[in-house]
């Protein structure tokens, strides 16, 4: 359980910046002008975020803990799209309308509310 707490330590906060940071009333036109090498870049970031979460915890346990290793996968696979298909990802995303965008990014403050507050609380003894 420590090895899932400490993932989802760095994890947890991490999703929660990256969503506050990307909300449109942060950032209105964050997503307006992105080129694909950007978008390529952030997917190689991605994809080796991923891969080190997976590495690291590949659990499969009917628990919180199985969010920290579809975390991963989700980040390796979406990593992996964005590198190969860096282009029609941007194209997808301009054409992605408001409410998919925030219920998506919604969905994405939970989980990493969820695995913060797990990786945070005190055990019970």
């Amino acid at each position: 359980m420590s090895n899932s707490k400490n993932v989802a330590a760095i994890l947890g906060p991490t999703i929660v910046a990256m969503v506050a940071s990307e909300f449109p009333l942060v950032q209105p036109h964050l997503y307006d002008t992105q080129i694909p090498p950007v978008v390529y870049l952030s997917g190689t970031l991605m994809f080796v975020g991923g891969l080190v979460v997976v590495r690291v915890h590949n659990q499969w346990k009917r628990d919180w803990t199985v969010l920290v290793t579809l975390s991963g996968w989700f980040f390796l696979l979406l990593g992996l799209f964005r590198m190969f298909a860096a282009g029609a990802y941007q194209r997808g995303l301009a054409s992605t309308s408001a409410t998919t965008f925030l219920v998506v990014e919604g969905m994405l403050a939970i989980l990493g509310l969820v695995m913060t507050f797990h990786a945070y609380r005190r055990d019970r003894k």
